[in-house]
């Protein structure tokens, strides 16, 4: 490497590590490091809508985790894959574009004693980034780089679902970032909808600084150690195919690794809980008992019955399908291609309350995750109720001071009873729309766990036997307040007790948004470059007054 110092190291190439480059460098002149331990390029494939289900059962781009074995799942140890390439996760996941409730956000600020993270204040975040296809003000941005649009393509199954939702009282809502998030509808995707491709973080926010001096991209290298001198983070210590290097930062060491291996760096570099340090022979630097701790994810079941006929996409991946499909695609950018695969949703209570606690998911096909079995592939489609807000409270560990060494992962899925009683509330839930026209004229028997399953006992077991992650950790490096114990980062972001660090990714999430993180982590990270220059952007405020995002629903027809 030509330069040993920046005025910036960004550790992770993920969605905020790309947000964060691209603005230092474009904006603000910086010379900035971007260090990624995955590889710069994907397959073409994974561009294609369709295309990254062809990678869920791969670990081409993912880094699989330990897991301790979970005492309340009966010692069963679920996969939680991180995403090991440039773009991080907006390169490989389903691409759905979901912010979450404004309640999220009013509650970070409460905690946070009204320092600037509630959901007016990220908003205009939101917008900025945000090239919508179809939606505009006051929640939407028509002109940012990263293009959001609905997909190309709605299968049959996901269009009935839908309409059975409407028949059970649940009511259409048409944007789940706009006035109102509960009801059923069809999901926006990080897809450009002139191109028919993935517009992932490093298309909407590296690609337009690629060719600036003043970056530079270090892929398929990794950062051992925060190098740390009198209380100040002073450079990064790396680990690739041209050996070992130290690198400095004039400014600051920006940590951007994601929730899994934030946590872990600051650890092996001598920050974070005293006595988990001295277990693994690290000098402490900064005792803060937070790091690792409060570990949060969505986590999802499964209910699955069989079609009597095509209604969705089982078998169109393969074959003279696949050929056909493509071409389709290459010529047109129309068809199958075009989508997902998980094309609605529904933002619901089970218990009846106006604040939806669950995400229920339409796949319109016969899917498990591959750590679960129990059923084979075919025409059918999968119904998977997502706890928004799970209260229970994992931890990330070290396995060993060696840097190398994954850390050891403590999901703690269902490790509050609540959690898992509002889950099998969704089951039953999603029982009674397969039960419901016109989904019900499709379905010919429920395959998994199958009708006899049926006590809440016997539900319980079927929880523990499938649940799953929904990819979406947060919380390790929690932001709060000086009074808070276990607050690793101040409202700033900068880490406690240590000059020239800061964190930007879903490790400093005090909580948990109630939706997918991708969309999230971006305005996290916009707002930080923000924060850390203290040069804001001029931001559009919204034109006319929001209305209150929780409203109340129609009555429901409660499950039985």
């Amino acid at each position: 490497m030509a330069s040993k110092r920046f005025d910036y190291i960004i550790v992770g190439g993920g969605s905020a590590g790309c947000v964060v480059a691209s603005r230092l460098v474009g904006e603000h002149g910086a010379r900035v490091l971007l260090v990624e331990a995955g590889s710069r390029r994907v397959s073409p494939i994974l561009a294609m809508p369709a295309g990254y289900m062809k990678f869920l059962a791969r670990d081409t781009y993912l880094t699989m985790h330990h897991v301790l074995p979970q005492e309340q799942l009966s010692g069963r140890a679920p996969i939680v894959p991180q995403a090991k390439v440039l773009g991080g996760g907006s390169a490989v996941n389903a691409m759905v574009y979901i912010r979450g409730q404004a309640e999220d956000y009013d509650a970070w600020d409460e905690a946070l004693g009204g320092a600037g993270w509630s959901y007016r204040d990220l908003l205009p975040y939101f917008i900025r980034q945000e090239g919508n296809d179809h939606l505009g003000a006051p929640y939407h941005g028509v002109s940012g780089p990263l293009k959001v649009s609905h997909l190309g393509q709605h299968s049959a199954m996901s269009r009935a679902f839908v309409q059975a939702m409407q028949e059970q009282g649940i009511p259409y809502t048409a944007d789940f970032n706009g006035a109102r998030q509960s009801g059923v509808g069809f999901m926006q995707h990080t897809i450009d909808w002139t191109t028919r491709r993935r517009c992932s973080a490093v298309d909407a926010f590296l690609q337009p600084v690629s060719s600036n001096p003043n970056l530079t991209v270090l892929t398929e290298t990794t950062v051992t150690r925060i190098r740390l001198e009198r209380g100040r983070a002073t450079g990064v210590e790396l680990a690739g195919a041209f050996g070992s290097e130290t690198i400095f930062a004039d400014a600051e060491v920006i940590l951007a690794a994601g929730t899994y291996s934030t946590p872990k760096l600051l650890m092996l570099s001598g920050i974070g809980p005293a006595d988990e340090l001295s277990r693994h022979g690290i000098d402490v630097v900064a005792d803060l008992p937070g790091v690792g701790k409060n570990l949060q994810d969505h986590h999802e079941v499964p209910i699955v019955a069989a079609t009597s006929g095509a209604f969705g996409y089982f078998g169109q991946d393969r074959g003279l399908a696949m050929l056909s499909h493509g071409l389709q695609y290459m010529l047109f950018k129309s068809g199958a291609v075009t989508t997902t695969g998980v094309e609605a949703c529904a933002f619901i209570d089970p218990d009846g309350g106006a604040r939806p606690t669950i995400q229920l998911y339409c796949v319109p096909t016969v899917y498990l995750d591959r750590d679960v079995s129990g059923v084979e592939p075919t025409h059918g489609v999968t119904l998977n109720p997502c706890l928004l807000r799970p209260k229970a409270r994992g931890s990330v560990r070290l396995a060993s001071a060696d840097p190398a060494a994954l850390p050891l992962v403590d999901p703690q899925f269902f490790g509050d009873p609540d959690d898992l009683r509002l889950t099998i509330a969704g089951l039953r839930f999603s029982r009674m729309i397969l039960a419901t026209s016109p989904v019900r004229e499709m379905v010919t028997q429920e395959l998994f766990p199958g009708g006899a399953i049926a006590s809440d006992e016997n539900l319980a077991d079927h929880c523990r036997r499938t649940v799953k992650t929904n990819y979406h950790p947060a919380g390790t490096c929690r932001m709060g307040t000086e009074g808070d114990p276990l607050a690793v980062v101040t409202p700033e972001l900068a880490v406690r007790g240590v000059a020239g660090l800061r964190i930007v990714d879903a490790s400093i999430m005090p909580t948990i948004p109630s939706g997918n993180t991708n969309a999230p982590v971006l305005a996290i990270a916009d707002k930080a470059v923000d924060i850390m220059t203290g040069h804001p952007r001029i931001v559009r405020e919204p034109t006319t007054a929001l209305p209150n995002r929780i409203s109340s629903m129609p009555d429901q027809v409660r499950p039985s």
